[in-house]
């Protein structure tokens, strides 16, 4: 069963059983109230006709007949009874000879008063004592409340139960297809989004609520998504080519090398060319292998505590080693007072790899000009920005800075595979951390890394 015929069915259900409890409540009530109401009229009923019958002063006597027969209707099948009670042994022989039920005749006698149903008719007794007399009074009638308006109410409920429940199963059909009529058209329109037309956008409603949110947040999901799938196509192609290109390579020249016989010198000279293209192209592997690991999430990453400064004086160590040239100035101005500021949870390696993919950068793009690196951290973040005079990144290619082997147009003198940033970016992120780039043409770059604190 679809959801919506289910939302539908509830609904209808719910209703039903609400009508069917307050209806019956009603009736159960109404017919409670109707029975103890009409005891009291006959009770009422009784007393008077005892006074009226047994008391000497007649001048009280008759006037509560007449208030009787001003303000008391008639009831319908309305009958007195008045008898005189010696002992009990009476009551058998009133009870066959008036036919009235013996059980409330010895109600009565025992307990000076009695109440009875039996069928259709309603029976009310007391026992009136009188000049050392005992009399038993009774008065009965026909329920017409009960016979009549009882039933006429419950044809009522039911009647109002039965139109209620057409209109609640009319207007759950409608309001189930007027809330699902918003999903039926979100799913119409995503069926018809593949990988060929994977542009197309949901339109998003002005209206905020859980469908326009719910529209924004799959719109959201086809960006990352298209992104992500001409990643995977420029990833593809650039890959292809930068695999290529040392293959390609190695394979011409050792088919040249082949085709007569070489000198030594000359061997030696084509091995060392395949050998540059062969480490060329194991470089390649491995950053590309090791870029795919740090997009698993980090599960099997081991993390410590680590302070961010002694990861920067680390990479800057290892930097003048590995390029004496360098200018890197690591700025203290920033650096707080408390050192338990500059901890976080992370992995050394990784995060020395990152920040080290940095500096290389600035010091390479720049043609090793001055690059400052600065230490700040706030209430909850560490944040580093490294600042370079290197020459830059076009305004329309920043974008796409992160997508595996792509490299800026103006850097094409330089040495490189474009797997650096995105690796330092997949890094940055399994330390629950951001990395943002900014860049002006030949004026340089700036790289700020926010990393949560420990």
């Amino acid at each position: 069963m679809k959801t919506r015929s289910k939302i539908a069915l509830i609904l209808f259900t719910s209703y039903v059983m609400v009508l069917l409890l307050f209806g019956g409540a009603i009736y159960y009530f109404q017919n409670k109230f109707s029975y103890t109401d009409f005891y009291k009229r006959l009770q009422t009923r009784a007393g008077i006709a005892a006074k009226y019958n047994l008391e000497t002063d007649r001048f009280n006597a008759e006037t509560l007949m007449k208030l009787r027969q001003q303000h008391l209707e008639k009831l319908p099948e309305e009958k007195e009874y008045l008898f005189e009670i010696n002992s009990i042994a009476d009551l058998k022989t009133i009870a066959s000879r008036y036919h009235l039920p013996q059980t409330l005749l010895n109600d009565i006698y025992k307990n000076k008063t009695a109440l009875l149903k039996q069928g259709d008719t309603f029976y009310s007794g007391i026992l009136y004592a009188r000049q050392n007399k005992n009399y038993i009074v009774i008065v009965s009638a026909n329920n017409y409340y009960v016979s009549h308006h009882l039933s006429f109410l419950k044809n009522v409920i039911l009647i109002g139960i039965i139109l209620i429940a057409f209109i609640s199963i009319s207007f759950s059909l409608y309001f189930s297809k007027f809330v699902f009529a918003p999903i039926q058209q979100v799913t119409n329109k995503v069926k018809r989004i593949s990988t060929e037309n994977m542009h197309l956008r949901l339109e998003e409603p002005n209206a905020k609520n859980e469908i326009s949110e719910l529209i924004l947040t799959f719109n959201n999901l086809l960006n990352r998504i298209e992104t992500a799938f001409e990643t995977q196509k420029n990833f593809i192609s650039n890959a292809s080519h930068e695999f290529g290109t040392p293959l390609t390579a190695i394979i011409g020249e050792t088919e040249v090398t082949l085709t007569k016989q070489r000198t030594p010198e000359e061997y030696r000279e084509v091995l060392q060319n395949i050998l540059k293209q062969a480490e060329r192209l194991d470089q390649i592997t491995k950053s590309l292998l090791f870029l795919a690991q740090t997009g698993y999430g980090g599960k099997r990453i081991s993390f410590e505590r680590l302070r961010m400064d002694e990861i920067l004086w680390g990479v800057k160590e290892v930097m003048d080693k590995l390029n004496p040239q360098n200018k890197i100035y690591i700025d203290l101005s920033l650096l707080p007072e408390d050192p338990k500021k500059l901890k976080i949870n992370g992995n050394k390696e990784l995060l020395h790899l990152a920040i080290a993919n940095v500096f290389n950068n600035a010091c390479k793009y720049s043609y090793n000009k001055p690059v400052s690196a600065s230490i700040a951290s706030g209430n909850e973040k560490i944040i580093i920005i490294i600042k370079d005079e290197g020459v830059g990144i076009p305004e329309n290619e920043i974008d796409f800075i992160y997508d595996p082997f792509f490299r800026a147009s103006n850097t094409q003198r330089f040495e490189g595979y474009g797997i650096g940033l995105p690796l330092t970016r997949n890094i940055i992120r399994l330390h629950n951390g951001s990395l943002q780039v900014t860049s002006t043409i030949h004026k340089g770059t700036n790289v700020k890394i926010e990393l949560p604190m420990s």
